[in-house]
């Protein structure tokens, strides 16, 4: 499929990048299960972006292939960072006031996740599916 990207301005991206995602992959072949997991984990992304860096953007990609359909989101935003991934990625633990279950949450959504951040450029990978060629 053609890769999509969606830019993160406000919280009505949050819903258009959620659609996005879940849209593809459904014409992917996804189950109504991953899709779920797929727009909650895009969600809970999106709306850090608004929250903590302002804007960003969320690339959308994926395909069917001989090891089934797989989907990858990449966000990136050049807000302030995350100074502590390993405190970010622990339960509970929150800058925003929170409940700090969002990282760590959409961790566990998803098949793999990646982040790399330093000030001024964060970038979170997620991956639902077989494993990309």
């Amino acid at each position: 499929m053609e890769p999509l990207e969606v830019p993160i301005n406000s919280s009505a991206d949050i819903v258009v990048a959620r659609r996005t995602g879940r849209d593809m992959a459904r014409n992917l072949g996804f189950g109504v299960a991953a899709q779920t997991r797929l727009a909650t984990a895009i969600s809970e992304l999106t709306r850090n972006v608004v929250v903590y860096a302002g804007n960003g953007v969320c690339h959308i990609t994926g395909e069917s292939n001989g090891t089934g359909p797989w989907l990858r989101v990449t966000i990136e935003d050049h807000g302030p960072g995350i100074s502590d991934i390993e405190q970010a990625l622990s339960e509970g633990f929150s800058t925003g006031g929170s409940l700090g279950a969002g990282l760590p949450g959409t961790k566990r959504l998803v098949d793999e996740f990646v982040i790399e951040s330093e000030p001024g450029h964060t970038k979170i990978s997620i991956l639902i599916g077989g494993r990309r060629p």
